[in-house]
């Protein structure tokens, strides 16, 4: 039997990589969205994978969407918590509602995600948990205070929750991406796509599959020695 493996933000971008590369792999994927009907149903009918809709920044969606889930394919094994938004300004232009959206889905979404999964794992003695952090998140961003400090917290959550995690088998990673040719990135003006370029040794943005052969080792048997660990993957433009 397949272990089950549940994908927030799972059908669009780095998500959809990361749900087709855990099917090709030989999981049972599932794929959560938050709001975009179209492009969901677009993803299922060209992958197979099923969809399921709640917001992560619901912990009691998140409850009744993983019961859901579990119902339909098994104990989920894996989660691998990529959904994350953005609402960007300068701080001096913020709001509070700004400010909170992006907490309550990037960090609390985590935590939302995480945690009605945890008693299952720890009684299987088994569990990955994978989570998609930012460059941003490791060096800042002008004009992204909110997005950065959600990003950072993502990494804090997965240093000490590994610790937890360690003697019951189950292994918390995060993997924190540089700019990659997503739909979002690709929809900024050349210009500025060509200065984000510029900044990274490689010459190139990532791609969404290389983002998602991090997360397939991560998720693997091969790697139950790695926990508590940040795979930075952005082409050199920042060094940790």
């Amino acid at each position: 039997m397949s272990k089950v493996a549940i994908v927030t933000g799972g059908s669009r971008g780095i998500g959809a990589a990361i749900s087709v590369a855990l099917k090709n792999a030989g999981y049972s994927v599932a794929a959560n969205y938050a709001g975009n009907d179209e492009a969901a149903l677009k993803f299922k009918a060209e992958t197979g994978i099923p969809i399921y809709k709640w917001s992560v920044a619901d912990y009691e969606a998140c409850v009744a969407g993983i019961k859901q889930v579990e119902a339909d394919l098994g104990p989920v094994s894996v989660l691998v918590n990529n959904a994350g938004i953005t609402r960007d300004a300068m701080f001096h232009k913020m709001t509070p509602a700004q400010w909170k959206e992006v907490i309550d889905t990037n960090l609390s979404g985590v935590f939302n995600m995480t945690h009605p999964l945890w008693s299952g794992m720890r009684d299987r003695k088994f569990g990955r948990v994978i989570t998609i952090s930012s460059i941003n998140g490791q060096k800042g961003q002008m004009g992204q205070v909110n997005y950065s400090a959600s990003k950072a917290g993502d990494i804090g959550f997965t240093k000490a929750l590994a610790q937890e995690g360690a003697r019951a088998g189950i292994t918390i990673n995060v993997v924190c991406p540089g700019y990659i040719a997503t739909d979002m990135v690709m929809a900024v003006p050349e210009k500025v796509r060509e200065s984000i370029i510029a900044q990274i040794p490689v010459g190139r943005l990532g791609e969404p599959e290389e983002i998602a052969r991090c997360v397939v080792f991560l998720a693997s048997d091969e790697a139950g020695f790695i926990t508590g660990s940040t795979i930075t993957a952005n082409g050199g433009q920042y060094f940790v």
